[in-house]
């Protein structure tokens, strides 16, 4: 039994080899000019489909892959960037239950996302490209029975043109080509068939896919973007309620502060400034009138809180204009212009609050200009330019207003 078996098997060897020798014998024939070959345009044509539409699967696959790993990938970015905010987010802060939900609904919608694309897409096309293997292999039979049936052909042509009939060899040679061509003409028949269907296929298996892939995205962006949507809110909210609660500490912080200027003011005997309010911004806010630069303060006026005692008299009263310019707590004597009505010095610091606004600190000398229109002026409020910067380039156009209560006239 293993003499018999081995003898088949190396019959069957031995059978192969010579089939190659012949295919090789006729191949060259063939690409020589001396032997005709067996031509097919339309399956031709059908196989240069074939091999098309395999590429283009492959490289569908390849490129539905990275875009898998791609959203992967932002999928982890997306949670660490979540777990950074909820790590940074003070628990007393405005929204932080609804920011960590925030954060884990958008775990959970990214992984559903990976889910359904892995099911819809990745082993789709998976599944699709299983069938290129085998017809591929089928084509490569294909082509190698057609060599033999050529072959096949050849030889049984050339025994009937011999001078010497020898009708046994005749007869075996038809019948090798009978077996060769019916070997050939079945592989033939089916992949005729098939590859036409397999090429009219990939339609439907492309709409499937991208509309799958576009669904998917619509869906994974929509939601995706009520949760964003919900996070600029609380953001947007949190930082209204910071700026609040800086205004909030910024006006304790100032009234504080005035309060220590009461305070200290009373004792001193000197006014307590405080910036008036401009009739183009918010209303003005209800303040104990002060008295202008062209009033006196009347001893009888102003009352010690502290020690309940008049304090000395404040002379307010606009000094004349003719009086010849002198060197006053650091401001110069040096010609100024005509349109420069005086100078006032800063006895508090004041932030300016909008742009038309001059910020000043205390000792600034400040030359102040009449206003373009004098009914844009508003009362209690000055017109000027920092004498700094008059002395350093000679021009005014670098102006503001700035309360006069802030400063005293020169």
């Amino acid at each position: 039994m293993a003499e018999t078996g081995k003898g088949v098997n190396a019959g069957k060897l031995a059978s192969n080899v010579q089939k190659r020798i012949t295919r090789a014998q006729e191949k060259v024939m063939q690409k020589l000019g001396k032997a005709d070959e067996t031509k097919d345009t339309a399956f031709e044509e059908g196989v240069a489909n074939f091999n098309k539409q395999l590429a283009e699967g492959t490289k569908l696959q390849k490129d539905l892959k990275a875009y898998f790993a791609a959203a992967k990938s932002m999928h982890e970015c997306t949670k660490r960037l979540h777990d950074c905010l909820a790590e940074m987010y003070d628990p007393e802060w405005f929204g932080k239950e609804e920011v960590d939900s925030i954060a884990e609904d958008t775990n959970l919608l990214w992984q559903d996302f990976h889910e359904k694309l892995m099911d819809s897409t990745l082993i789709s096309i998976d599944t699709y490209l299983t069938q290129f293997p085998d017809i591929k292999a089928r084509i490569a039979k294909r082509d190698r029975k057609l060599v033999d049936f050529d072959s096949a052909r050849h030889h049984f042509a050339s025994i009937q043109k011999g001078k010497k009939k020898d009708e046994a060899k005749i007869a075996k040679a038809e019948e090798e080509l009978g077996k060769a061509q019916k070997v050939f003409e079945e592989i033939n028949y089916d992949l005729q068939e098939e590859l036409p269907t397999l090429w009219n296929s990939r339609v439907g298996f492309y709409v499937n896919t991208f509309q799958s892939v576009a669904g998917l995205e619509e869906k994974f962006h929509r939601e995706m973007g009520k949760l964003n949507q919900h996070l600029c809110d609380i953001m947007t909210k949190l930082d209204e309620q910071r700026l609040a609660k800086k205004d909030y500490v910024k006006t304790a912080s100032t009234e504080k502060s005035e309060d220590a200027a009461n305070h200290n003011l009373s004792e001193s005997g000197s006014d307590i400034p405080k910036s008036p309010s401009k009739s183009r911004e918010e209303p003005p806010v209800t303040r104990p009138p002060r008295p202008t630069s062209s009033q006196e303060v009347k001893q009888d006026n102003i009352i010690n809180l502290f020690e309940d005692a008049l304090v000395p008299d404040i002379n307010l009263t606009t000094p004349s204009q003719n009086e010849a310019p002198t060197v006053t707590n650091g401001s110069s004597n040096a010609e100024l212009p005509p349109s420069v009505l005086f100078k006032v010095k800063a006895m508090h610091d004041y932030e300016a609050t909008d742009n038309d606004e001059l910020d000043l600190k205390a000792d600034d000398i400040v030359l102040v200009i009449p206003f373009a229109n004098p009914d844009e002026q508003d009362d209690g409020w000055l017109l000027g330019v920092k004498e700094s910067h008059w002395l350093q380039n000679k021009n005014l156009l670098v102006k503001g207003v700035f309360p006069e209560n802030f400063t005293q006239r020169l």
